[in-house]
């Protein structure tokens, strides 16, 4: 072994045997692999590793004695986020005029990333070496140039002369390197025929130019430093759901995404286990870096995470040195106890003082919230829940603390949105449990009885389709609505927002487009009083980790008594959803949600928005534009480029179709939602067929046992599902309580 290698190795062993815990692993798990601890995250078997990342898994060459990650050989593992392996070096040989012999490498690091304690470098008279990363599709470039015309005097400099170095930019996941010389450069062959280009940590390469510019062909790998973490989200966003330990804290990478653990002050140990981290006795130990400070007569006593220093009777600690000095009597000692005693009797008054204060301000906040709550309907929420006919009714009454405990204050890190109808935070229950808080805007005192009903309606739906309000607060100002928590986005994310992504196919849509429809559908026929959501658009429509739509928002919606059809209200809605029947003559009605929702299903087939000022005037109104776009017989004009395809054309006309009928000016002439519902569930039944038929297409001949159609939309009141007697889909709109 050479010079070099031998020195890094000699210094890895060094830093190993300074560890208080050596090997910590889950147990029955191999915790060794030759003169490299294995330490969980990491693993060698099944079980033994963090399964979120592969790369966690390491093979142990039982033969030689190697540890490798992929390909990568792996030489020292740190908890703090570092992982170093051996990497081949690239070189180029020339004899007089031409190239005889040569190398370079392109080397991918699975999850982990290029350290900047690495150092790109370069050995050699009159050659450059180039080191090329990628990110993404693009690739980014760095080297250096080393001249000379003879051999360099002057050991461990390496400042370009016969050595030349750059550093390294970090979270690089995939590199190349080579080495060449310069055209016409021939006369330093003799003493430097090769030139090298490698990576190498910082301090572990010492260039010697009397022998590097001959020999350093004989060494073929350099220690190189690797970063790593657990997961891509932030200790923030984890909470208390990270992997680290008890005694141990949650850090985020400073070097890339995601988190690292690390013991506690005056604890050590593997903070990735459970019960890593344990206590140090500083008493004890041999370790200089964690043994105690007690001197003199002063004795040592070990604490959890801590230790103190004791003095016997009759002395007292010097907290300069933690010595002990003995007790003097002061010349004064009774004038001392005398200002002693006053002081002690004045802050005993302050304190009186000041407890009945808090006990006056906690009073008069909790008349406060007394007043809050009978002004915003508790008595009358309670006098309901207590009532006949409310067994089934599952609605929890919150305290205003617990609020506040729940959003950290009403930080303003925890808001998730704000809007016409409140803002909402995100909020965690005691139980860990996360939960969507939105502080309401409640009008005048005439609609407590209203928003009361609302509460009461909407607690009973559990609809797979609806978001579920599992309470509420009346103790503060205006109420607090708490509803569950959906945790990727809008619908208006993944169509214009930050969230946007070709990922959302026609099928996604589609499907949406149902849920929405069946939704809205349930709530205007199946709900035990119908509601009006008077508020739909994509921003109110919730998408959950399986795209599956969840309906929103129902601060702005109306009970629909069951002797009326419709209600006279002030007008209240989004621009760009809004129905211009409802607009000018205040009449709200089961409609007014169609002509919404006819907008909604045009952003999912357009994938642009309801309402554009910066596009030119025949293009700004979504409605408008789509639909004259429909008349002429150029839909493709408008349809989302990423949708449509040859076999979807015929599915996205008839949409089409039902969206224009939606979003008709008059509201008699639009359907109602259990049609549109209806409508769109047969086009996601004839494509699944149609599929079926393509993949199967000996089963053809039997098309007619397997046959769709549709029953018809108005006055239907049969119930859902699909009869396979009766040869009919029926769609799922009652899937409420």
């Amino acid at each position: 072994m050479n010079k070099v290698h031998g020195l890094f190795l000699v210094a890895i062993f060094i830093i190993a045997s300074t560890k208080l815990v050596i090997g910590q692993s889950l147990r029955s798990c191999q915790t060794r692999c030759g003169n490299v601890s294995i330490e969980y995250p990491f693993g060698i078997s099944t079980g033994c590793y963090y399964a979120v990342h592969a790369s966690f898994n390491l093979t142990c060459n039982e033969t030689t004695k190697e540890l490798f990650s992929g390909k990568l050989q792996v030489i020292n593992i740190s908890h703090s986020g570092e992982l170093r392996i051996l990497k081949s070096r690239s070189y180029t040989c020339y004899n007089s005029t031409d190239l005889t012999e040569g190398t370079f490498y392109t080397t991918t690091l699975r999850n982990f990333t290029l350290s900047n304690k690495n150092r790109f470098t370069a050995v050699g008279c009159n050659t450059y070496a180039v080191m090329t990363t990628t990110i993404g599709d693009r690739s980014y470039s760095t080297g250096c140039l080393s001249l000379c015309d003879s051999t360099p005097k002057e050991n461990g400099v390496c400042s370009g002369e016969g050595c030349c170095y750059t550093p390294v930019p970090k979270r690089r996941k995939r590199f190349r390197i080579r080495s060449r010389r310069f055209d016409g450069e021939t006369s330093v062959s003799e003493f430097n025929p090769c030139f090298y280009a490698f990576l190498v940590e910082e301090g572990m390469f010492s260039f010697s130019p009397s022998q590097d510019l001959q020999n350093l062909r004989n060494v073929t790998e350099f220690p190189v430093v690797l970063d790593w973490s657990i997961g891509s989200r932030t200790c923030e966003q984890l909470g208390n759901t990270s992997i680290c330990g008890q005694n141990s804290l949650c850090l985020d990478s400073t070097t890339r995404t995601g988190y690292n653990c690390k013991c506690k002050a005056g604890y050590d140990g593997n903070p990735y286990l459970p019960d890593g981290c344990q206590d140090i006795n500083e008493c004890t130990t041999s370790s200089s870096i964690h043994k105690h400070n007690c001197s003199g007569s002063s004795s040592c006593e070990n604490m959890m995470g801590h230790f103190l220093c004791r003095c016997p009777s009759g002395f007292d600690l010097n907290a300069t040195n933690n010595s002990c000095m003995r007790k003097h009597k002061p010349e004064y000692y009774g004038w001392t106890q005398i200002l002693l005693g006053t002081t002690v009797g004045f802050l005993a008054i302050l304190l009186v003082v000041s407890c009945v204060q808090q006990k006056i301000k906690h009073r008069k906040n909790t008349e406060l919230r007394k007043h809050f709550f009978e002004q915003n309907g508790g008595g009358m929420l309670r006098q309901r829940l207590s009532g006949a006919g409310t067994s089934n009714v599952d609605v929890k009454i919150f305290t205003e603390e617990g609020m506040k405990e729940a959003t950290n204050g009403y930080d303003e890190s925890r808001i998730l949105g704000q809007g016409g109808q409140g803002t909402v935070y995100k909020g965690i229950l005691p139980d860990s449990s996360v939960v969507a808080i939105k502080k309401s805007r409640l009008g005048d005192s005439s609609q407590v009885e209203q928003f009361i009903n609302e509460v009461l309606v909407l607690s009973q739906i559990n609809h797979r389709n609806v978001v579920k309000l599992l309470g509420c607060c009346l103790e503060t100002q205006v109420p607090l609505l708490v509803y569950e928590f959906i945790n990727s986005g809008t619908l208006f994310d993944r169509l214009h927002g930050s969230m946007s992504d070709s990922s959302l196919t026609w099928e996604h849509r589609l499907r949406i487009a149902v849920e929405i429809a069946a939704t809205l559908a349930y709530l205007h026929s199946s709900a035990s009083i119908p509601i009006i959501h008077r508020d739909v658009k994509t921003a109110n429509i919730l998408l959950d980790e399986n795209l599956t739509a969840k309906v929103a928002d129902f601060g702005a919606s109306r009970l629909i008594p069951m002797d009326k059809e419709q209600l006279t209200t002030m007008v209240q809605g989004t621009l760009g959803y809004l129905d211009p029947e409802y607009y000018n003559t205040g009449l709200l009605n089961e409609k007014s949600d169609v002509y919404s929702f006819g907008v909604v299903l045009m952003e999912l087939l357009s994938g642009q928005k309801a309402l554009c000022f910066e596009k030119p005037q025949q293009s700004k109104h979504l409605v408008n534009y789509f639909a004259s776009a429909m008349k002429e017989n150029r839909l493709h004009e408008v349809i989302d480029g990423q949708v449509m395809n040859e076999s979807n054309q015929r599915e996205i006309h008839e949409a089409s179709r039902i969206a224009v009928e939606c979003t008709r000016l008059m509201g008699e002439e639009r359907p109602r939602m259990k049609e549109v519902a209806v409508q769109l569930e047969a086009l996601r039944v004839t494509k699944t067929k149609q599929q079926w038929s393509d993949q199967y297409p000996e089963l053809e001949v039997n098309e007619h046992l397997v046959g769709v159609e549709m029953l018809p939309a108005q006055g239907d009141t049969s119930t859902t599902g699909y009869d396979s007697i009766k040869n009919v889909t029926r769609l799922h709109i009652e899937d409420g309580r």
